[in-house]
């Protein structure tokens, strides 16, 4: 009998989007449906992946507000084919604290293609930073302290943390705070690397607070902005016309410091779950949403420069 991951991808392999649990709708790890309508260059570098181990192995925090199906290593070959990803980098997922070992095993499966951002506090000893820096981590994924004094305290110790190691500082969520914060991320003595459009609302415009500010950073100081999670941000999939002016405009400030990701497995859905029950995936079509990149940056040229050239150089491949 198969069991209940085994059934899960299968369908996922299948096309399948949705199955049904409990009599509710639960999706298996995303798979594109739509083919990608452009040359993806090669060394093309999905920046924003998590990968979700088995319950039995890897265990949720206790304050972890979901559950999450498994979405390993193994899961992303069908993703990786479709959209002709060559290079992957693994995001720490929140759920597991600072207990990294789920990402340093999909870092070891992925070779030499992978890297990571991790997920570390001021309990995380040199000698854990050691490991994760040789396994491939280069940054780490960082939950902003409260208000503006919490946060400038967080950001110059991620900075005095992570500057030996020449790692960043991944940050989102904070477009509300940028305007008092925005001294204090030009002086960080590591790269700062925005993601999920910072949590900008796609239909408040280029005109929305901090989003100048946003710009103005990329133009002058060490940050990069992440296009990846336009489902946090847009009211109109599943092609996302409102994200368009936003996407332009932060390519337009610097495309030297844009990177593109896809959020996969896509952890998120239309109501809240508890921790004692698993969160369906969203049925994302990664296919589609890649090629709204040709869209926000018609010209072959740049848009290697955001799936390739920023990637290698931030991330090091």
């Amino acid at each position: 009998m198969l069991t209940r991951r085994e059934a899960l991808v299968g369908a996922a392999a299948a096309g399948v989007t949705a199955l049904v649990r409990g009599g509710t709708d639960a999706f298996a790890v995303p798979v594109p449906s739509t083919a990608v309508n452009f040359d993806v260059p090669k060394g093309a570098t999905d920046c924003h992946r998590h990968v979700v181990g088995d319950e039995s192995r890897y265990r949720y925090i206790p304050t972890s507000s979901y559950r999450l199906e498994p979405a390993q290593i193994e899961d992303m070959a069908a993703l990786d084919r479709a959209l002709h990803i060559d290079r992957v980098v693994l995001i720490g997922l929140y759920g597991y604290g600072t207990d990294n070992s789920c990402l340093l095993e999909g870092l070891k499966k992925l070779g030499a293609r992978g890297r990571g951002a991790a997920i570390i506090d001021e309990k995380t000893t040199d000698k854990e930073m050691t490991t994760l820096d040789r396994a491939g981590c280069v940054g780490i994924r960082f939950n902003i302290g409260e208000g503006v004094d919490g946060a400038r305290k967080s950001l110059q110790w991620a900075g005095k943390r992570l500057k030996p190691y020449n790692w960043y500082v991944g940050a989102g969520g904070i477009l509300s705070r940028l305007d008092a914060l925005q001294d204090d991320i030009a002086a960080s003595p590591v790269p700062v690397v925005f993601e999920h459009f910072l949590g900008a609302e796609a239909r408040l415009g280029v005109e929305q607070p901090g989003f100048q500010t946003l710009l103005k950073l990329l133009k002058s100081a060490n940050v990069y902005m992440k296009l990846s999670r336009i489902v946090g941000i847009s009211r109109e999939g599943p092609d996302y016309p409102d994200v368009v002016p936003l996407a332009k405009a932060l390519i337009a400030a610097n495309p030297q410091r844009i990177l593109w990701g896809t959020d996969w497995p896509h952890v998120g859905g239309n109501r809240a779950y508890s921790n004692k029950e698993v969160s369906p995936y969203l049925a994302i079509d990664d296919g589609r949403v890649l090629n709204q990149l040709a869209v926000w940056a018609p010209d072959p040229a740049l848009r290697k420069m955001i799936l390739v050239d920023n990637p290698a150089k931030l991330y090091r491949f």
